[in-house]
């Protein structure tokens, strides 16, 4: 378990390799990564962030001369040891303990209650967001912020749960595993009635508090324009199953997007639930044939991973992005220090949707009135243009 810090440190013009640095910082900080843990591969981080394999090295080789990893030849790169003191040396800020007495601030600091945040994973810039959105709420509260992610395992959410609570957790915000169904233990939650709000999704027949996106009107807001510029074979596709709930309602959204133009639905356009692995040969991937055979002049992936597979696909191929293929994702690849997207992507607005899911715990663990009832609140999202889109230059 471990508090939560957010860096509101930002720079618009920050270097690529910065960010890269940044962001392994973070994740190191709000000890989503310990001591010995792995890094990624510079092929994955290179597919990850868009960049070349000179931008990873440079910024693998200052966060190793830095402190904050080390490396092994032929095995990869690891959280150092050391990496912790520099977080405790890094989250001192000595104006302010000019300011404020020493004693005054241990007292402060027992004194507050623990909010756990359960999560799948800790790898992309969402998460960071969502992070930010319950850091923006609670960091001038009572309170802080234990996380513990499940690594989408339903075993490991259930003791997740059980865990924080245990540990003295008053209240939970969880962003419940990518499954068809939910997780015995948040029914448990809710008969002892036990102060939590889901995010990111609801589960279908079982009223709980929750905070998620608009998924229904977001997949239209990417299959509009997609149709704007030209595109008529337009693909949907996720690497999790149709019945999970955000993955079903954004197909669900796309399909009423495409009834309103009056166009037929190919069920052949609609691919989900393969897996995905760094292994599989490109010739057996899922979307290869896809890709080959041009059935599609444009795709919306259902995630930002599958977004930057997709984009490493066609690469591959020897294609051009957009000149052959349009691709909009879900989320932003890049981090707000940023200048223009790459990506044509969903933009959930995740940060607002963290601050909106802290909110309301708030109200339940203060008892209020407004919220007795399950209350369900939605987040609006946005289409932002990037260079992954264009117009349909051949028609098929």
């Amino acid at each position: 378990m471990s508090r939560m810090r957010v860096s509101a440190r930002t720079d618009e013009r920050q270097p690529l390799y910065l960010q890269i640095q940044e962001h392994f910082k973070q994740l190191i900080q709000l000890c989503a990564m310990e001591e010995n843990d792995k890094l990624p591969t510079e092929k994955q981080l290179m597919e990850q962030f868009g960049v070349s394999r000179m931008t990873v090295s440079n910024a693998l080789t200052q966060l190793a001369k830095d402190g904050w990893i080390y490396r092994i030849p032929g095995r990869g790169s690891f959280v150092s040891p050391e990496s912790r003191t520099k977080v405790e040396d890094e989250s001192l800020d000595y104006n302010q303990l000019d300011a404020i007495d020493v004693k005054e601030q241990d007292e402060r600091a027992s004194s507050r209650k623990m909010i756990g945040f359960v999560l799948p994973l800790l790898e992309d810039f969402f998460a960071i967001r969502l992070l930010k959105g319950i850091n923006s709420v609670l960091e001038n509260k009572n309170y802080y912020v234990s996380i513990v992610l499940t690594h989408n395992s339903k075993e490991r959410e259930k003791e997740a749960i059980q865990e924080l609570i245990k540990n003295g957790a008053i209240g939970l915000i969880i962003f419940p595993i990518d499954a068809e169904t939910y997780n015995e233990e948040i029914l448990v939650l809710k008969l002892r009635k036990f102060p939590f709000v889901l995010i990111d999704r609801y589960l279908p027949g079982f009223d709980t508090h929750c905070v998620c996106s608009d998924n229904w009107m977001s997949a239209q807001l990417a299959v509009n324009h997609l149709w704007e510029q030209g595109h008529r074979d337009i693909a949907i596709c996720s690497d999790i199953s149709i019945h999970t709930v955000t993955v079903d309602e954004r197909i669900r959204g796309y399909m009423e997007a495409l009834k309103q133009k009056g166009s037929m639905i190919n069920p052949a356009l609609i691919v989900t639930d393969f897996q995905v692995t760094d292994t599989i040969p490109i010739e057996k991937h899922p979307l290869y044939h896809y890709l080959k055979y041009r059935t599609a002049t444009a795709f919306i992936t259902l995630n930002l991973k599958l977004g930057l597979i997709l984009t490493s696909l066609v690469k591959k191929l020897g294609m051009n992005i957009p000149r052959d293929l349009s691709i909009i994702t879900y989320d932003n690849p890049s981090s707000e220090l940023d200048g223009n997207p790459t990506f044509t992507h969903i933009d959930q607005h995740e940060q607002e949707i963290g601050a909106k899911s802290a909110e309301l715990l708030l109200k339940l663990l203060n008892n209020q009135e407004s919220v007795k009832e399950p209350t369900k609140v939605i987040v609006k999202s946005a289409l932002v243009l990037g260079e992954s889109t264009g117009e349909l230059l051949v028609k098929k």
